[in-house]
């Protein structure tokens, strides 16, 4: 139901990507590169099929505005749907953030026709309802799913967001240049539907932890209590450590990477059409199944990779720490080499393709990197921190699309587009090279404070001679949790290296 869910959330977000190169009436829009050499010459189409524009006279940076929009409200909720999904439960504030989209996604083509600030207002408000899913999820994930299980259950999960992009593209694609329910409305009447018949579901299936659910068998909710080290009598929320997250290198690491990370993936996600068309000239119909294809990918390798990283991590092969940068790695210099050339594939349409899919595709790596990061140092504020790096990493949801159309407004070229591809190979680079310095997958000291404390007084026992032996495997204990002897933190903190 996670996957669905996700499925359904980005369907919804990105089939705007595709139903505004149908709501556009290009013809009336100012082009500048018309003279230019730096532009691919658009092939002579000799079909008797005639190429409808659309209603609505937008430029670039117009579309750009309309685009980045959603992000706007997107920033505001996701500190609050991680909060909330620990204190009350992920499953309403999830199920909610759905509905709401849902709902507002049916209105889109009614609100369009009447009025272009009140369309930004709508993607905006759609953008709060989206905010909370992704911190909410995983403050879900952290009461169900066993630490030796993460990388494949994130993937799993998670790999909703591509496959409702895969779905989402083609058919929204031909949905613009069908009849149906009036062409690109069908869009959001289509998705937004489905998006309603989920949440149905969602409230009668699903539940906050093992303990709470009907159905579940006693071996399966002992596993994962066992797992997870919990039970009924320690389920009590405890108070956010701000002071020590924010002294966290760990906690800054994903911060970083995951803003990189996004500036690349909206930057590919929201304008990877409007490229497909106006540069590789490929229709309509055409783009939205070329341009689902690398997340079609994305979404096979997540799985994969997902897989292996969880069986050398079983078999002791890598520990959590290796395995998150080699997979997230794997995730982010591989796109950023592809992206990269993608610039200087010029006007060669399968060349370009194929290192868009390589792009995407090995992006999927990611949710086997820092994408468990939050659930390995801190399961207990997993919604938290989710909702701390994803409001951040959420302003190039906006800034991205507006960048792509300040540089390309009146000058869509070749020139251009390698320039913005360059952007984000530059931003990549830097934010995983944070991140594979400073990351940890180990469990840090301020997960648990009042534990913390305890393996502190130990320690301030031991050396009057108190416990004997015993506070040397307490000091065991704490290393692998991220305290020193003296109960102070170990060197992933500001305070021990500065």
């Amino acid at each position: 139901m996670g996957f669905v869910g996700f499925a359904n959330v980005y369907a919804m977000r990105v089939n705007l990507s595709v139903a505004i190169v149908a709501m556009v009436n290009n013809t009336a829009i100012p082009h500048t590169n018309i003279t230019e050499v730096d532009v691919c010459q658009t092939p002579v189409d000799n079909s008797t099929q005639v190429s409808e524009d659309g209603e609505f006279i937008w430029n670039e940076y117009e579309q750009g505005m309309i685009l980045g929009s959603f992000f706007w409200g997107y920033i505001l909720t996701n500190i609050l749907g991680g909060r909330l999904g620990e204190l009350i439960g992920g499953k309403i504030v999830f199920g909610v953030g759905v509905l709401i989209t849902s709902v507002l996604t049916i209105l889109t083509p009614v609100v369009a026709r009447t009025s272009t600030p009140l369309l930004i207002a709508l993607r905006v408000v759609e953008g709060l309802g989206e905010g909370v899913t992704f911190p909410a999820m995983n403050s879900l994930m952290a009461k169900w799913v066993p630490p030796l299980e993460r990388s494949k259950m994130s993937s799993l999960v998670y790999a909703g967001a591509q496959f409702g992009t895969v779905i989402s593209l083609p058919i929204s694609g031909l949905l613009c240049q069908s009849s149906f329910l009036g062409g690109w409305p069908a869009v959001f009447y289509v998705f937004g539907v489905l998006g309603l018949l989920w949440f149905l579901l969602w409230m009668l299936l699903i539940h906050n932890t093992p303990e709470s659910h009907p159905r579940i068998s006693l071996e399966e909710k002992i596993y994962i209590q066992t797992s997870l080290d919990q039970t009924t009598s320690n389920t009590k929320v405890a108070a956010i450590p701000w002071r020590h997250i924010l002294r966290s290198l760990p906690f800054w690491a994903i911060f970083v990477v995951h803003i990189a990370q996004n500036w690349g993936f909206y930057t590919l996600l929201t304008e990877l059409p409007t490229y497909m068309k106006n540069i590789l000239h490929f229709n309509i119909a055409h783009d939205s199944f070329v341009s689902a294809l690398p997340y079609l990918l994305m979404w096979v390798f997540s799985v994969v990779a997902g897989q292996v990283a969880d069986y050398f991590r079983a078999r002791g092969t890598l520990s959590t720490t290796a395995t998150r940068r080699i997979f997230n790695s794997i995730g982010i210099y591989g796109p950023m080499v592809c992206i990269i050339l993608t610039g200087y594939a010029g006007c060669n349409k399968n060349i370009a393709v194929a290192l868009l899919c390589g792009a995407v595709g090995l992006n999927g790596a990611v949710y086997s990197g820092y994408m468990n990061s939050h659930l390995d140092i801190a399961p207990n504020f997993a919604g938290t921190l989710m909702g701390i790096t994803n409001t951040a990493a959420t302003i190039p949801g906006f800034l991205a699309p507006q960048l792509v159309g300040y540089l390309t407004n009146g000058k869509e070229t070749v020139g251009q587009w390698k320039l913005i591809f360059w952007i984000a190979g530059i931003v990549y680079f830097v934010g995983n090279t944070f991140y594979v310095i400073f990351v940890s997958g180990e469990e840090q000291y301020w997960n648990d404070i009042d534990k913390a404390h305890g393996y502190s007084r130990i320690h301030e026992a031991a050396h009057t001679g108190q416990y004997g032996s015993l506070a040397n495997q307490q000091d065991d204990a704490s290393h692998s949790r991220g305290i020193s002897a003296d109960g102070a933190t170990t060197p992933t903190t500001f305070s021990k290296i500065f």
